[in-house]
């Protein structure tokens, strides 16, 4: 099972990061976790094409996680582009089917396939979901952000493990999803002294780490100021494990377990 960091930053326009999102490889499926601006040049720079792509897992519907979702329907349409092969699914917490539909009255036809290339499905974000599908399994709980934000545990086809906590306050429900996890990829927005709401810090992600036990803990969601200071060092004051603070295009290969 193969990891990419595709878009360690925010909102905030930079050149070195782009918006929130992950691709994760297996034999048989290419997931994608959010697409915030910025993911489809990251796809092609990872050799990944849109038709590659097997499901899209969005933790919430801020823009900064899923702005590219309408340019890679349109760009599905594209004419003189090989037709998809298998069915694109497109799983969100509740409220997902409104947002697509919002977004259809605003770009019409221009982002609507046919349904043997692309489905729309919503996720329990009351007690959350476990699916399975290709070679993966998928759990999905509830996070404290939005009333749809979901983290994401995928067990690859080994048994490896990793967990992408979308945006939270740290919550029980993220250190649960994230027991034992092989990778854990946590946003840590903002420098400890500086914490906003609705966000985790590097001490925070590296508490839950603790709490969960898990083998590694990568920080993303990075807004500039994290630059600043020492984020990693933040996140070891709470959690003795290997810490990395995300880039763009890194990758983690988790292999056989």
């Amino acid at each position: 099972m193969k990891i990419t960091i595709l878009g360690s930053g925010t909102c905030v326009p930079r050149l070195e990061r782009s918006s929130c999102a992950v691709l994760i490889e297996t034999g048989r499926a290419r997931v994608l976790l959010d697409l915030g601006p910025g993911t489809l040049r990251r796809l092609l720079r990872c050799g990944v094409s849109i038709y590659d792509l097997t499901h899209i897992f969005l933790s919430h519907f801020h823009p900064d996680h899923t702005a590219e979702l309408v340019p890679l329907i349109f760009a599905t349409k594209y004419p003189n582009c090989e037709a998809r092969a298998d069915t694109l699914q497109v799983w969100g917490g509740q409220g997902l089917k409104t947002f697509y539909n919002n977004l259809k009255t605003a770009y019409g036809d221009w982002i609507v396939l046919p349904e043997h290339q692309m489905v729309i499905r919503e996720i329990d974000t009351v007690t959350g979901e476990t699916l399975t599908f290709e070679d993966v399994t998928v759990t999905a709980r509830p996070m404290d952000h939005r009333p749809e934000s979901l983290a994401f545990r995928i067990i690859g086809p080994a048994g490896q493990s990793v967990v992408y906590s979308g945006d939270t306050e740290a919550c029980d429900a993220l250190v649960a999803v994230a027991q034992d996890a092989d990778l854990f990829i946590c946003e840590s927005a903002m420098p400890d002294a500086l914490k906003v709401p609705g966000h985790m810090t590097p001490h925070l992600a590296g508490r839950a780490a603790a709490l969960a036990g898990v083998r590694r803990l990568v920080l993303t969601h990075l807004y500039p100021e994290c630059d600043q200071v020492d984020i990693v060092k933040q996140a070891q004051a709470a959690y003795k494990g290997p810490v990395t603070a995300a880039r763009d295009l890194m990758t983690f290969d988790l292999g056989d377990q």
